[in-house]
C-alpha cells in the first residue's frame, strides 16, 4: 500500500485533482483509494473511503471548545494526531495498492502543524510521496513563482518525503504562459533573467535571494502540467508515482 499526499495552498485544485487522478486509475483498472484528511471540508467531489470528518469535524470543534473558523481549525488538526489509530486502522483495512490523500486545504494545518507528522509516520515514510500542487494564479510573475518554491520546499523539509511538482489548473493558462512556467522550473537561468528583468524593488531583492538558496538546495528540475478539468497531466503522475516506489518499473494492475 502507497500513500500519495496531494498538498498545495487553498484553492489549488487538490480535491478535484484527487477525483480526476482516481478515475484515471479507475479507468486503467489500477487500485486506489481516497482518504480525506480536511475536517473543514464543507463538501468534497468524491466518495471518499476513509475521511477524517468520522472522527474530527470542525462544526463540533467550534462548538465543543467556543472557537471561530480559524481556532477550530488548528484544535482540528490536533485532534487528528489523537485519533491517528483510528485513521490507520480504517486504512489499513481496506486492501488497496495507492491511497490518494487529500490535505486541509490549508496549507498551514498540514505542513506545519506536528499532528501531519504523527500521521504520516504512522501510515509510513518509506511508502509514502508528495505531489505538490502550485497554483498557477498565485505564481504568474516571477516573484510569485519563487515564492510558491520556497512553499513547496519547505513542505518537503517539515515531512521529509520525496516530492514531485506539478503545475496545476493549466486549462486557466494560455499556452504561452504555461510553457513560461514551466521553463522556470527546468531552467532556473531564464527564472533569474527575468527576475533581473523586474523593477529593483524589496520584493525583488528578496526573490533573487530566495533563488539562490532554492538553487543550492537543488530544487530545481521537473514539473509537469495538469488539468483535472481536462483530465491532462494524469500519466506523468502515474509515472512519477512508479519511478519513487517501483525505480521506474510499471506494476501490474491486480
Amino acid at each position: 500500500m502507497k500513500f500519495i499526499y496531494f498538498v498545495g495552498t487553498a484553492g489549488s485544485g487538490k480535491s478535484t485533482l484527487v477525483q480526476a487522478y482516481k478515475d484515471w486509475l479507475d479507468y486503467h483498472g489500477i487500485d486506489s483509494i481516497i482518504v480525506n484528511l480536511d475536517p473543514g471540508a464543507d463538501s468534497i467531489p468524491y466518495v471518499a473511503d476513509v475521511d477524517i470528518r468520522e472522527w474530527v469535524a470542525l462544526d463540533e470543534v467550534m462548538d465543543e471548545y467556543s472557537l471561530g473558523p480559524n481556532g477550530a481549525q488548528v484544535v482540528a488538526a490536533d485532534l487528528m494526531a489523537i485519533n491517528v489509530e483510528k485513521l490507520t486502522g480504517a486504512i489499513e483495512g481496506i486492501k488497496t495498492k495507492y491511497v490518494l490523500v487529500d490535505t486541509p486545504g490549508q496549507l498551514e494545518l498540514f505542513a506545519f502543524r506536528e499532528s501531519s507528522n504523527v500521521i504520516v509516520d504512522a501510515l509510513g515514510k518509506d511508502k509514502s510521496m508528495i505531489i505538490y500542487l502550485s497554483d498557477p494564479m498565485l505564481c504568474k510573475n516571477s516573484n510569485g513563482f519563487i515564492s510558491s518554491l520556497v512553499l513547496s520546499s519547505l513542505v518537503q523539509f517539515r515531512l521529509e518525503l520525496p516530492i514531485f511538482n506539478v503545475l496545476t489548473k493549466t486549462d486557466l493558462l494560455q499556452k504561452e504562459e504555461m510553457d513560461k512556467l514551466l521553463t522556470w522550473f527546468s531552467d532556473p537561468y531564464s527564472l533569474y533573467g527575468d527576475l533581473l528583468d523586474n523593477d529593483a524593488n524589496p520584493q525583488t531583492v528578496v526573490g533573487m535571494e530566495l533563488f539562490k538558496a532554492l538553487e543550492n538546495i537543488s530544487v530545481f528540475g521537473e514539473m509537469r502540467a495538469v488539468s483535472a478539468k481536462e483530465g491532462t497531466g494524469m500519466e506523468e503522475l502515474y509515472a512519477a508515482m512508479q519511478l519513487q516506489f517501483f525505480g521506474g518499473e510499471d506494476s501490474e494492475p491486480e
